[in-house]
């Protein structure tokens, strides 16, 4: 069925015999209206199926309840993320548009943030990875020039920043203990990309966990992927070449993971009695890898969840508003997921 043509503001002014304005004051529930006139514009609001102008309202008020997202690519703000990000804006009465960073450079973030101004957002949630030059621009004078709240999601902790994301110092430290706790002593890490902070924080968690375990964690140990399965196997092969003693390799992500694998199985290698493997991420399909892999998981659709409810009591504060939105009951956490690619000892 299509839906009749939108009933104006005007056409029940009309029939009700009274001005657009005191239709827009019934609709507000303004007190200057009398009952009588505010009995027979509710009764013709209702007879036509008015719908008032959700647009209309919000920008009388100032507010468009609408929330800008931002990533250098749409990719990267997966299913999981966006599904928490829309499920938790829908409760909250906002409405999300996405914005694509063309270039990592402070150029491209300004004119970002200035389409994102000219459509009136009341505030953006930054999905753009921390990486390259893309977060030169915030510093502090450039920041108090944005004329609306912004959350981060991937960036170094700052005190002008609000961030909300994972610990991944911490996805580091997780996987690595699980590695050594099965007696492992050769663990090679294959990261991402070194110019993603997030990469580098997985780095160090790694290494600060063989170092206190006495155990060597050179430069050497380390390769670098570019979070694709190809990069994952060409990375594991440089390793395997250079340390086919090796034991064990964290992996920064599960795709990466599946081109070990592929390298492993390739040598001969049997996974987990030769080598044991660690992912990042606990895709839907790393339980059907060969052997299904043990990786660390991130609650994403929660990650979402937090970094609109974060955003949204800030909008409020912003405006001047009574925060009436609760703070998350949880922090972000992650969870060791043990499969057959790294079984318990």
């Amino acid at each position: 069925m299509l839906l009749e043509k939108r009933v104006t503001i005007s056409r029940v002014a009309a029939e009700a015999g009274v001005s657009k304005q005191t239709v827009s004051r019934v609709v507000n529930q303004s007190p200057s209206v009398s009952d009588t006139t505010r009995t027979r514009v509710l009764e013709t609001i209702e007879r036509l199926g008015f719908r008032p102008s959700a647009l209309a309202r919000n920008l009388t008020s100032g507010r468009s309840h609408t929330i800008g997202i931002v990533s250098s690519d749409l990719s990267y703000i997966n299913t999981d993320l966006y599904l928490g990000m829309a499920r938790r804006a829908e409760s909250l009465g906002y409405a999300l548009m996405l914005k694509k960073l063309p270039e990592s450079t402070p150029e491209g973030v300004e004119d970002v943030l200035l389409s994102l101004v000219d459509l009136h957002v009341d505030g953006i949630i930054w999905g753009a990875p921390d990486l390259g030059h893309n977060q030169e621009w915030w510093d502090t004078e450039r920041l108090a020039r944005v004329p609306m709240p912004i959350v981060f999601m991937s960036a170094e902790r700052r005190p002008e920043l609000t961030v909300v994301g994972f610990d991944n110092v911490e996805v580091g430290q997780i996987a690595t203990r699980h590695l050594l706790s099965l007696g492992r002593k050769r663990i090679g890490h294959i990261s991402g990309p070194r110019s993603w902070w997030v990469a580098r924080q997985r780095v160090d968690g790694w290494r600060e966990t063989l170092e206190a375990a006495g155990v060597a964690a050179g430069e050497d140990l380390i390769e670098e992927g570019d979070w694709t399965a190809v990069s994952g196997q060409a990375a594991a092969e440089r390793l395997l070449d250079r340390h086919p003693d090796m034991d064990a390799i964290f992996v920064a992500n599960d795709r990466m993971a599946l081109g070990t694998m592929l390298a492993a199985h390739r040598r001969g290698l049997r996974i987990p009695q030769d080598i044991a493997i660690v992912g990042v991420d606990d895709l839907p399909e790393s339980a059907c890898y060969y052997p299904p892999l043990t990786t660390v998981r991130q609650d994403k659709r929660y990650h979402g969840y937090v970094a609109i409810t974060t955003l949204v009591r800030r909008i409020e504060q912003h405006f001047g508003a009574k925060t009436q939105t609760p703070a998350p009951e949880h922090p972000l956490e992650h969870s060791l997921i043990v499969r057959e690619s790294a079984p318990a000892a």
